[in-house]
C-alpha cells in the first residue's frame, strides 16, 4: 500500500451531513462531500492487512460479512491513497456495475469486516467509492460504452431494480439485445421509488445511470406489468433467454384487530406513492400519503422503517414513534457476534437522527409488540394498543418472548406504516411461467447458476434469496447474466 502507516498517522473521518433540522425541509441528499486531500489520507488508513476480509463477500452469523460484489477495496483505496482516480474508477467499475447506487443506500458490510475495525475505527469504504465514481462522472470520464459486436440473442429481464439492471449491463455487454420490463413508469424498481430522494437522488443519480445504459443499447419498456399486462409464455417464446429479477415484493403484515382501520399502511405504498409525487409534481397533485399534522407511529426497525421516519418528518408530522419488538443492540459488540460478523451495535441511521433532533430523543421504543388499533367513529385508525415482550429461550418451539404483564399502552397514532419486510415475489408472473418455489415461497433457482424449473428462464435477486442488500442483488444480476450468457454461448468470459 501507498502508506502502511496511515492507519496509525490518521483517525476515521467522515464528511459532515446538513444539519438535520435544515435537510428536513426539502428532499434533497443530505451528505456533503468530503476534499480530495482529505479523501487521500482516508485512503491511507487501508492497513496492506495481508488477508483482507473486506471483499470476501460470505455470510456469517446469517448476515453479510464483506462486499458481496467483492470490490478490490484495498486496489482502488491505494490508488486514491496515491491520487489516480482514474485508475481507481476503472478498478471500481471491474466489480461494480452501479457504485454511486451502493456508495449511497448499502450498509457497508465491508466496513463491517475491516481488519482495522478489530481495534480501530474502520476504513471510510463507503464514502470512498462514493467520491470515486461521482468524481469520475464530474471529469466525463463515464460514458456510454456500446458492445463492439452484437450477437443474435435476446433476453428480457423481468424488473429494473439493482439485480435487473445489473443483469441487463453485463448481458449487454456481452454483445445480447437486452430488453428489461418494468411495471412502474419508471425504470429502478427499489432504487426509484423504494428509497425516498434524500438518500438517493433519482434525476442526478439513478436516472443518469439508466439514460447511460439506454445508450448503451438496452431497451426499457415502463409501464408493463409482466403476468398482467403482457403474459409471461410470451417472452418465453419471443426471447431467447428470460431472467426473473421481479424482487419480493409481498409485504408482511399485522393481523390484529382493527387492521381494516383507514389510515394504515404498508410502508411501501407510503413510500412509492411519495416519491412519484414528488418527481411529477413537487407533491403538488397531492397523490401521496401525508404525515403532515398527524401522530405517526413506524412498526418495523429496520432500513424501510427509517426511510418512513425520515419521510414523515419531511411531511411535518406531529409526532413520531417506531416500534421494533427485538431488544435494543449493545453499544459495543457482544461476545457473541465477534468481528467479522456483521456488528450488529446501536446506532442511529439518519432518519432517527432527524426524529431526535427535532423531538428530543430517539423515535425508537424495543421489545414493543402492538395488540391492537383502535378506530374512531368514523372508521379511521385514532390509536393503537402495545405490550412490552421479554425474550426468553424457548426449547419447546413456542414463542421467542413472553408479554410483560401489566404492561398495556396506548398511543396516539392517525398514521401508521408497516415496515416489518417483506413474504417474498408476488404470485402472478411465477405461476404463469410455471417456476417452481423453494419453501419460502421464493423462485427456486441455485445460487451461482441461478436456472429454474423453465427451460431458458432465469431468477436473480430478491425473487431468488428474498429481501436483501442491493450489494446481493448486484451479485446476483451479475451471476445471472454470466450463466445465460453460457447458455445462450455455450461458454462465457463474464465475471
Amino acid at each position: 500500500m501507498g502508506k502502511p502507516t496511515g492507519f496509525l498517522e490518521s483517525a476515521r473521518e467522515l464528511p459532515g451531513d446538513r444539519p438535520p433540522l435544515e435537510r428536513i425541509e426539502d428532499w434533497g441528499e443530505f451528505h456533503h462531500h468530503m476534499p480530495a486531500g482529505k479523501l487521500r489520507e482516508q485512503g491511507g488508513r487501508c492497513m496492506d492487512c495481508g488477508v483482507p476480509f473486506c471483499h470476501t463477500g460470505t455470510l456469517l452469523g446469517g448476515m453479510a460479512s464483506g462486499c458481496p460484489i467483492h470490490n478490490l477495496i484495498p486496489e482502488w483505496n491505494d490508488l486514491v491513497y496515491r491520487g489516480l482516480w482514474r485508475e481507481a474508477l476503472e478498478r471500481l467499475h471491474k466489480t461494480n456495475n452501479f457504485p454511486e447506487f451502493t456508495g449511497r443506500v448499502c450498509p457497508a458490510p465491508c466496513e463491517g469486516s475491516c481488519v482495522l475495525g478489530i481495534s480501530d475505527p474502520a476504513v471510510t469504504i463507503k464514502n470512498i467509492e462514493c467520491s470515486i465514481v461521482d468524481h469520475g462522472f464530474e471529469q466525463g470520464w463515464i460514458v456510454p460504452v456500446p458492445p463492439a459486436v452484437r450477437t443474435e440473442k435476446r433476453v428480457a429481464v423481468i424488473g429494473s431494480g439493482p439485480a435487473g439492471l445489473a443483469c441487463a449491463a453485463q448481458l449487454n455487454r456481452a454483445g445480447h439485445h437486452v430488453t428489461v420490463y418494468e411495471r412502474d413508469d419508471r425504470i429502478g424498481g427499489l432504487l426509484m421509488y423504494g428509497i425516498p430522494n434524500m438518500k438517493l437522488e433519482k434525476e442526478k443519480v439513478v436516472q443518469r445511470r439508466v439514460d447511460l445504459m439506454a445508450a448503451e443499447g438496452i431497451e426499457f419498456v415502463t409501464g408493463t406489468a409482466v403476468g398482467r399486462d403482457l403474459p409471461a409464455q410470451d417472452l418465453v417464446d419471443e426471447y431467447d433467454a428470460v431472467v426473473i429479477c421481479a424482487g419480493a415484493t409481498k409485504p408482511r403484515d399485522l393481523p390484529v384487530p382493527g387492521r381494516e382501520l383507514g389510515g394504515i399502511h404498508f410502508a411501501m405504498d407510503f413510500l412509492r406513492a411519495n416519491t412519484r409525487s414528488l418527481l411529477d409534481t413537487q407533491h403538488a397533485d397531492g397523490n401521496f400519503i401525508s404525515a403532515q399534522d398527524k401522530d405517526v407511529i413506524v412498526i418495523g426497525g429496520g432500513d424501510t422503517g427509517t426511510d418512513c421516519v425520515g419521510t414523515s418528518l419531511r411531511h411535518g408530522c406531529r409526532s413520531l414513534n417506531q416500534f421494533e419488538i427485538l431488544p435494543r443492540p449493545p453499544d459495543e459488540r457482544a461476545a457473541s457476534n465477534p468481528w467479522p460478523e456483521w456488528p450488529k451495535v446501536y446506532m442511529l441511521d439518519y432518519g432517527q437522527e432527524e426524529a431526535a433532533a427535532k423531538f428530543g430523543g430517539d423515535p425508537r421504543s424495543y421489545c414493543i409488540m402492538t395488540k391492537e388499533f383502535i378506530a374512531d367513529d368514523e372508521g379511521n385508525v385514532t390509536s393503537l394498543k402495545t405490550v412490552v415482550v421479554q425474550w426468553v429461550s424457548n426449547k419447546n418451539g413456542g414463542p421467542p418472548f413472553q408479554e410483560v404483564a401489566e404492561s398495556e399502552k396506548v398511543w396516539p397514532a392517525q398514521l401508521v406504516l408497516l415496515a416489518m419486510g417483506f413474504l417474498g415475489p408476488e404470485d402472478t408472473l411465477i405461476e404463469q411461467l410455471g417456476a417452481e418455489r423453494d419453501d419460502r415461497s421464493n423462485v427456486k433457482a441455485e445460487h451461482g447458476l441461478y436456472t429454474t424449473s423453465v427451460d431458458g428462464v432465469f431468477a436473480a435477486g430478491d425473487a431468488r434469496r428474498g429481501q436483501s442488500l442491493v450489494v446481493w442483488a448486484i451479485n446476483e444480476g451479475r451471476g445471472a447474466a454470466r450463466e445465460v450468457d453460457r447458455y445462450l454461448m455455450g461458454s462465457t468470459q463474464l465475471p
